[in-house]
């Protein structure tokens, strides 16, 4: 059997210059549908996670608008309402696209909640902005009304800020093990979206924080709790680089972990772009993961066939 977690980026649904309408986000699914069926037409059981970042955006901002008529739901509630959404768009569209090849798969979605240290750091500095920008006067009514942590942003408006906790463990990992190990056709499962929804274990109870859990780091935790050994992720570049942008850019084909940290530490990788990725590399192959590859949708194909893509490795 060959398995993988593979974690979709955030543009998979909506890109920048996008209106983000529903049409408009099943037609980029349709396409990311399409190069991640090849994969499972050639055998792979998948386990998928994604981004949520427009879409818990735009979930924000009409709590906003509406917020006169209609009780606004808090952070946690928002990222599982867009777990929601985004896993009926993409089971039904990569179902689709696998009924025209006559491929017999069951796609299935599953809302998770993933566990986080009620002592992390990050409560203390919340730094990950969410929602939609405010004008100074606004800003300042939101946070002495609501009790908010908002920062000035780059152009001079004002966002909410909140914490961004280390991913402890995935509440569902026994459902999505089940699933996706549950015969000679297991499910294809989709997990963890946006991170999952961040909750803290009180007395035996789970109780949702409000936060937002990077992704790919989420999506390495869930691949090692349910040993997987294959962690894909696909993003906007068709690899990683070492002075990226830059005159003298050069394409790393593979790489170890040792040399990854090394990389890390000489600043190769922003915490605002590859970073996370490499993190969560070092996380899944140091808790028993084989290979990472790190490449863009287009160039998948060509990648598992390590034509492509940038592979990471254990010593």
């Amino acid at each position: 059997m060959k398995t993988a977690v593979v974690a979709l980026g955030g543009n998979s649904l909506i890109r920048p210059d996008d209106d983000g309408n529903a049409e408009e986000q099943f037609s980029r699914m349709e396409g990311t549908c399409s190069i991640l069926a090849d994969l499972i037409e050639g055998g792979y059981d998948l386990v998928f996670t994604h981004g949520n970042g427009p879409q818990v955006g735009n979930i924000l901002l009409q709590n906003e608008i509406a917020s006169s008529t209609v009780p606004a739901m808090p952070l946690d509630v928002c990222g599982a309402q867009s777990q929601g959404q985004i896993g009926y768009m993409f089971q039904q569209t990569l179902e689709n696209e696998l009924k025209k090849r006559d491929v017999n798969r069951i796609v299935s979605s599953v809302i998770t909640q993933v566990v986080v240290d009620k002592d992390d750091p990050a409560f203390e500095n919340p730094n990950k902005y969410v929602g939609p920008y405010y004008e100074e006067k606004e800003a300042e009514r939101l946070r002495k009304e609501r009790n908010w942590d908002i920062k000035e942003t780059s152009d001079g408006r004002y966002r909410r800020v909140v914490p961004s906790p280390k991913p402890q463990k995935i509440v569902e990992s026994e459902v999505i093990n089940t699933l996706i190990f549950s015969g000679e056709k297991g499910h294809i499962v989709i997990a963890a979206g946006g991170g999952g929804v961040p909750v803290v274990e009180k007395e035996g109870q789970l109780h949702g924080v409000e936060g937002v859990i990077d992704k790919d780091l989420a999506s390495a935790v869930l691949a090692d709790s349910i040993d997987e050994m294959f962690f894909i992720m696909l993003t906007r570049v068709d690899g990683v680089y070492l002075n990226y942008d830059q005159e003298d850019e050069k394409f790393i084909e593979s790489m170890t972990v040792s040399e990854a940290k090394r990389y890390l530490e000489e600043g190769q990788f922003p915490p605002g772009s590859m970073g996370p990725k490499i993190e969560a590399s070092i996380h899944f192959l140091e808790n028993g993961g084989e290979k990472v590859l790190i490449t863009s949708p287009e160039h998948l194909d060509d990648a598992i066939e390590g034509k492509e893509g940038t592979y990471i490795y254990r010593e």
